[in-house]
């Protein structure tokens, strides 16, 4: 699981890629699942929550911009 703090450090463009690649994973972990090939589903759960709190990030900073 990712820290708050060490998301905020990074740069809009390093979260998009994030994001990128977390979608990828989940991909992935959908195609083991119908494989069942998949250890831990767990993993889904973490996915799409490091997903929303890099896409909540992402919204506070474009919100504080507009605002400043």
């Amino acid at each position: 699981m990712l820290k708050v703090e060490d998301l905020k450090r990074k740069t809009h463009s390093e979260l998009q890629d994030m994001v990128i690649q977390l979608k990828r994973e989940l991909m992935n972990l959908r195609f083991q699942r119908v494989a069942g090939q998949i250890s831990s589903t767990a993993r889904f759960r973490e996915a799409r929550r490091e997903i929303a709190q890099i896409k909540t990030l992402q919204r506070q900073s474009t919100l504080n911009k507009a605002s400043a």
